[in-house]
């Protein structure tokens, strides 16, 4: 064909092609006007609605009333069930053939009592595939089950997404048809929209991208869209351009299917449940169609509720994971906080993942991915280690609010110095759609250009579920080798990884935390969340070593093996990433405060049926004492005044506990201004009690109109800090309450407990590093000292700190409006603890103080003759004993001080061999452990985590 040349407008010819494909203009005329072909109603279409989630055979014998496209139903949460019977055309033979489902809701398609795709609009999802090529033989009269959730992808937010839900939305069904849908319009619509892309992300700078504009064109010039004929000639110029390839040097994506779904967040957990059946099935339906698409899935817990409530879609998930193409990852129970769950939560969150996965599907991951929480503990290295995982994968620090994190491709180096390689994908977004703008950003953001030439591309809608499409799948296939864009391959995270480390030789290191500079708020947000999560990682502590005591005591106890692991699933269920940091709905909130009070119900029948079992006087009546001795009490030098008018005075500053204007998105980012002290009296100091043992003042002051605060202050014999039990009823707006110590230490760094160790930050503000971090978070203490002296400041329940110079400051309860209205109202329930201390805070036993006020003293009668005796007991304070488990018994110690150290573990167990054994207690047979007349000897470095099997 020859042309005449003509001079070519780039706006013209690209607003041309634009238009050809749009979904808004013209479509009487154009292309994508002709995607569906003839329409059919369907037969009838009735429905039935439930307050309740309930199974497909429990819905399919409900009465099922006449429905009209367009009639509202509802509430919100609640779920309507539809029952469509279809007769297809006989003239539609040879045809692809669909369901056209558009509604305001989450649906998923049932047939022969199966699960078998999700329709979702946000999702672009609204159709369902009847057949790909009607037969004859095929049933013509088909009967379906649609089941709607009354919400949307994203909840149900009144005025915005993470708005409080609103409680009475209604929702509808706009489409419910039979049509033909045309494949080739739509693989010639694929070329289109590719050719268009490439010609904006390139730019008028770009040789590439004006050959494309000029394809693209021609293209135009070529297709009749009302001419079928017409098409081939245009998808051979589209083939043309496509296949020209890259030269050896381009930078290759790793493209990997993605869907990732919050265990709950503006939804509950119960709709998770079915977001993932929905998400799931449409995988397997392209996976069945596509043989080389990969999918990545994290989250042991949403493989046991879909093994729970879709075991026929396991089994197809589990024949897809032999086949590599749908592919677990992550190795946790759910992808957790990284900050705020302790350290043995965090090795449960793997334990309880890598077994799953084991169990499941025969396999350990070698990836922890964790894309979406608010910062990343430096302790977790060490964890994943231990856990034998030695990649990890995020994006999440994308997100910062000040500074750009420097790399993507990098060593992460945790504080004990075990080292992962980190990926962070440069197109910082775990929800990719397989765009050319994807890939051109994943190109361009990469920070370690000429260290590391392959990068992740995820892909698929996100959060709420959803998946890939394929579509997707359709555009990264056009462009898998193409001239002028990166190379794309279909890969798995191993395969990535795989290649990373063997060009890993320049790669740089990054020490210690990963930082977060957004979401402070989630220290602090749901403080009854954040309460229930550490009580019961106390109790699960205790009755874990009272059960292994028994045990070891007398070997007919039934270690409640079972029970206890529901216990911690529920645990670390809801120490999902959005759930204990507190920026979730309401409902969400009821749900794990009701599992919290659960745990505590049933370790109270444990505790009872221990107490029970051995009553023969073997058991000792402190068996639950904590293990932490060794105290030493310091001079004072921090004075505390108590005046009459309930002012608490510090070194002559003034202990204060201030309100703060919190402007707030959601209920995860801080903005603090007009500090204002809380002063006013409603009861003035008082004396509670005096004696030899404690004594005992209280105080209560106003925080306004509608909030007080009211404070027992114990001064106990014999005990270094000095206790503040807090009372607060607290019903504030966008309001952040905090207590303030001005000290008389000056420092450049404080200390902060953080996951088997600690960590310093600066007090200082002189770089944007520094001031991002005006709110951290920490565990059970946080300390500021100079030489010879410090001041520390321990709590039973709360997580976000701030010490700015010398003012050391604990965040209480905050007051957010969005994603949960009624966030925090209500009456609280904390203590905290100042502590002055002589010398370091390593060699004045803060660390020892923090698990004393955490682990309180539990005394359980037992018979009068009951004979003393020590389960065990370390030679040095710098070595706790944090964890004794289960029948073949597992004793997990850290090194607390961040020293080198020998010490002795002594016990009165008979142990018969000793052995070093990894996170996930595999035993290491080649470090077997001598066993002395002393006890075992045991080297620790600074901040290790050292875990034991014993054979008694």
């Amino acid at each position: 064909m020859f042309h005449q040349p003509v001079l070519k407008n780039r706006r013209t010819l690209l607003e041309r092609a634009e238009k050809f494909i749009s979904d808004v203009y013209f479509t009487d005329c154009n292309l994508r006007g002709r995607l569906y072909g003839e329409s059919w109603p369907v037969e009838t279409l009735a429905s039935f609605l439930s307050p309740k989630r309930i199974t497909f055979p429990e819905a399919s014998k409900q009465n099922f009333a006449p429905y009209k496209i367009g009639d509202t139903f509802g509430p919100t949460w609640w779920t309507c069930w539809f029952k469509v019977t279809l007769n297809i055309p006989q003239s539609w033979r040879g045809k692809e053939v669909h369901l056209l489902w558009e509604c305001d809701g989450e649906a998923m398609v049932w047939r022969h009592e199966q699960p078998v795709q999700g329709l979702t609009k946000e999702g672009e999802k609204t159709s369902y595939i009847l057949s790909e090529c009607l037969r004859d033989e095929e049933p013509h009269s088909v009967t379906l089950y649609v089941e709607m959730a009354c919400n949307g992808l994203f909840g149900a937010g009144q005025g915005s997404m993470i708005a409080a839900p609103d409680p009475n939305r209604t929702f509808s069904v706009q489409k419910a048809e039979l049509g033909v849908f045309n494949r080739d319009v739509q693989e010639l619509l694929t070329d289109f929209e590719m050719l268009v892309d490439i010609v904006k992300e390139l730019g008028e700078g770009e040789q590439r991208g004006f050959q494309a504009l000029f394809t693209v064109n021609e293209m135009v010039n070529l297709c009749d869209p009302s001419d079928p004929s017409s098409f081939a000639s245009a998808r051979t110029l589209a083939h043309k351009f496509f296949s020209q390839k890259n030269g050896e040097s381009q930078h290759t994506v790793h493209a990997m299917g993605h869907c990732h779904i919050d265990s709950a967040w503006l939804w509950p957990y119960e709709e998770t449940i079915r977001k993932c059946g929905r998400s799931w099935v449409t995988v397997i339906r392209l996976m069945e169609k596509n043989p080389e698409f990969v999918f990545t899935c994290s989250q042991a817990q949403q493989f046991h509720w879909v093994k729970k409530w879709y075991p026929g879609l396991f089994s197809q998930i589990q024949h897809f994971v032999k086949k590599g193409q749908f592919v677990p990852v992550g190795g946790t129970w759910v992808e957790m906080d990284g900050n705020l769950p302790s350290g043995e939560s965090m090795v449960r969150q793997f334990l309880e993942g890598q077994r799953f996965f084991y169990q499941e599907f025969g396999s350990y991951c070698k990836e922890f991915w964790l894309p979406d929480t608010f910062g990343y503990s430096a302790q977790l290295p060490q964890i994943m280690q231990g856990s034998g995982i030695s990649h990890f994968l995020t994006q999440k620090l994308s997100w910062n609010l000040v500074n750009t994190f420097p790399h993507n491709t990098f060593f992460w180096e945790g504080i004990n110095g075990s080292k992962v390689l980190t990926h962070f994908p440069p197109g910082n977004s775990y929800e990719m759609k397989g765009k050319v703008e994807d890939l051109i950003k994943t190109v361009k953001n990469n920070k370690d250009k000429g260290r590391a030439n392959h990068s992740a591309a995820l892909f698929g809608f996100g959060d709420g579920g959803g998946g890939p499409t394929q579509l997707m799948l359709d555009r990264l296939q056009r462009v898998q080798d193409t001239d002028g864009l990166p190379k794309v391959q279909m890969s798995t995270p191993d395969h990535l990884f795989s290649q990373l480390k063997a060009e890993s030789d320049l790669l740089c290191t990054w020490t210690g935390e990963l930082f977060l500079e957004l979401h402070n708020g989630t220290y602090t947000t749901e403080a009854q969340i954040k309460r229930g999560n550490r009580q019961c990682e106390t109790l699960l502590h205790d009755v874990e070593i009272a059960s292994s005591l028994a045990l070891c005591r007398g070997r007919t106890f039934p270690y409640p093996v079972e029970k206890l692991q529901e216990l911690w699933r529920l645990l670390l269920l809801n120490q999902f990433h959005d759930v204990i940091p507190g920026s979730c709905i309401e409902l969400v909130v009821e749900d794990a405060l009701r599992y919290y009070e659960g745990i505590v119900f049933i370790i109270t029948i444990i505790k009872i049926r221990t107490i029970v079992c051995h009553c023969s006087g073997t058991f000792h009546r402190y068996l639950w004492c904590t293990f932490y001795t060794g105290i030493k009490i310091g001079k004072p030098r921090l004075c505390i005044t108590l005046q009459a008018d309930g002012t608490v005075l510090m070194e002559n500053g003034i202990l204060q506990t201030v309100v703060n204007k919190d402007g707030t998105l959601a209920s995860l980012r801080l903005v603090h201004a007009n500090r204002k002290p809380v002063l006013e009296v409603v009861k003035p100091v008082h004396v509670v009690s005096s004696d030899g043992l404690r004594s005992v003042v209280s105080l209560t002051l106003r925080i306004s109109d509608k909030s007080t605060i009211t404070q027992e202050i114990i001064m106990d014999a014999m005990c270094p800090y000095i206790k503040f039990n807090t009372e607060v009823k607290w019903a504030e707006s966008h309001k952040f309450l905090k207590v303030e110590f001005p000290v008389r230490v000056h420092s450049s760094h404080a200390t902060y407990e953080i996951q088997f160790g600690h960590l310093q930050r600066p007090t200082h503000r002189n770089t944007s590093w520094d001031w991002a971090r005006f709110e951290v978070w920490g565990h059970k203490w946080a300390d500021l000292s100079e030489h010879n002296f410090g001041v520390a400041l321990l709590n039973d329940c709360k997580y976000g700190y701030s010490v700015h110079k010398n003012t050391m400051t604990l965040s209480l309860l905050r007051a957010p409006k969005s994603p949960d209205a009624n966030a925090d109202m209500g009456t609280h329930h904390f203590t905290y603890a100042i502590m002055p201390h002589s010398g370091s805070f390593q060699d004045s036993s803060v660390i020892q103080c923090a698990y004393n006020l955490n682990f309180p003293l539990r005394l359980i009668q037992s018979c009068p003759d009951t004979v003393a005796w020590s389960a065990f007991s370390v030679s040095h304070p710098a070595v706790i004993l944090e964890t004794i488990k289960q029948e073949s018994l597992v004793v997990r110690l850290y090194e607390s001080h961040g020293s080198s150290v020998t010490v002795t573990l002594r016990t009165a167990l008979h142990v018969r061999e000793a052995w070093h054994c990894d996170l996930m207690e595999r035993q290491d047979g080649t470090k077997p452990i001598l066993i002395t007349s002393d006890g075992i000897i045991l080297q620790f470095s600074p901040f290790q985590i050292v875990s034991l099997l014993l054979v008694l």
